[in-house]
């Protein structure tokens, strides 16, 4: 075994990438722990924090895709350092906000600012990681983004009980940006121009490809609609965990706000464990079997079943330590389908991993923008906690049968028309 070296190019890279993450995930969650503060002092119902937890999915969902062609056209380090600038500042603005109106408008601003993030980071992958390690690449990078799930509410209940909820978002935003200049510093777009970089690790990269100038939007949009769809099935979990679990453990077992968080915390780590080890399993599996559906269709269905059956016990059961296992389990098998569905667009599409990568994650973010008002609709109307995950295992059962439609293992290919299309810069 290789051993890692954590000054090599591809190193320095991937770590980059996993901060970032941790970033992102940090400045877009912290608003749910913050809520205990900013709902109280501006008067907001739940349906109203459902808004401020969604208002930033909708140019989310816009930039999706958007960015996805941008980053695959003019490059990850440039899309990342214009995005990253947005997004921090963004963060800033959240602490100066005066009412929901004032809210609502910095987490537009946060949409907009993180909408390009991830595709761009899948199209910089799909140069600077090797096939066989994509799954924990994925993986690992989106680990770290539930690292800032889980540190979230401890971190902003410490700031919010020294200083205030406006100054959690000060101190985000200033690390955002700080992120942007390093980044700027150490990243370079093709491997064979970093500083760092070696002939043993060119070797096992992706062999550099000429730069298609244009994308064929209809048939790549019928190849990953499947992938969509699955992804959204996982969204609405994933949003309805992020928005609400926080708030779940302090109203429904009357927890204080400490502690609260600390539940929170435990339900997140397991996502952290579920990413880690789903992006190794993947690739574990394709490298025994070289089968991408076995790989990564039957891993993802797999694991949505499993965290289908963990949440059955929550509609049962009132006790709080067996809610925070079943939540944690559902959660841990949630994001054990992360590594698959993020190596699948790379799989599908290298060459547009940005704007395939991009069309996928539009099924999180519109479920986004709605699994928490729909959350906090369903709270307010029957007073029930527990409610809102009906939809999750509905959700989770449909992405069970769904998986197997994606075919990572049937590579998207243009075909002459399409490649003469591509090179005038016209979609087919």
């Amino acid at each position: 075994m290789k051993r890692f070296r954590v000054s090599s190019a591809t190193s320095i890279v991937l770590v980059m990438l996993c901060i970032m993450y941790f970033i992102t995930y940090l400045d877009r969650v912290n608003v749910s722990t913050a809520a205990a503060g900013f709902g109280k002092e501006f008067g907001l119902s739940h349906t109203e924090v459902g808004l401020v937890f969604s208002a930033f999915a909708y140019p989310y969902l816009i930039f999706q895709i958007i960015g996805g062609w941008v980053s695959d056209r003019f490059g990850a380090k440039r899309t990342l350092i214009f995005c990253g600038a947005i997004w921090g500042v963004a963060t800033l603005l959240t602490g100066f906000a005066g009412g929901l109106v004032s809210l609502l408008a910095a987490r537009v601003l946060l949409g907009f600012g993180e909408g390009a993030t991830f595709p761009a980071a899948t199209s910089a992958m799909a140069r600077w990681v090797a096939k066989e390690k994509r799954g924990f690449a994925q993986g690992i990078t989106h680990a770290a983004s539930r690292i800032g799930n889980a540190v979230a509410p401890g971190l902003i209940v410490l700031v919010m009980a020294t200083w205030g909820w406006r100054e959690s978002f000060y101190i985000c935003g200033v690390f955002s940006l700080l992120w942007v200049a390093v980044w700027a510093f150490t990243f370079t777009e093709h491997p064979k121009d970093h500083p760092r970089i070696t002939n043993e690790e060119l070797e096992v990269l992706p062999a550099p490809k000429p730069k298609a100038a244009g994308v064929p939007w209809k048939k790549l949009f019928r190849r990953m609609w499947p992938v969509t769809i699955v992804y959204f099935c996982y969204g609405w979990t994933l949003w309805l965990f992020l928005s609400w679990i926080p708030q779940y453990f302090l109203h429904s077992y009357h927890l204080q706000l400490q502690k609260s968080a600390i539940f929170a915390s435990v339900v997140f780590f397991a996502g952290v464990l579920g990413d880690t080890l789903g992006g190794i399993v993947t690739d574990w599996i394709f490298t025994r079997t070289r089968s991408l559906k076995c790989a990564r269709s039957w891993m993802v269905s797999v694991c949505m079943f499993f965290c289908l059956l963990s949440l059955i016990p929550l509609m049962f059961t009132h006790d709080l330590y067996l809610s925070m296992a079943c939540l944690a389990s559902g959660f841990f098998f949630a994001e054990m389908t992360i590594g698959p569905m993020w190596a699948i667009p790379m799989d599908i599409a290298p060459e547009y991993s940005g704007t395939a990568s991009g069309m996928m994650n539009t099924g999180s973010a519109l479920a986004a923008i709605i699994s928490p008002v729909v959350g906090g609709f369903l709270i307010d109307y029957f007073g029930s906690w527990e409610l809102p995950f009906v939809g999750s295992m509905l959700l989770m059962a449909i992405g069970v049968v769904l998986a197997f439609r994606m075919q990572p293992e049937s590579k998207f290919e243009l075909g002459a028309a399409d490649k003469a299309h591509a090179t005038t810069g016209v979609g087919a």
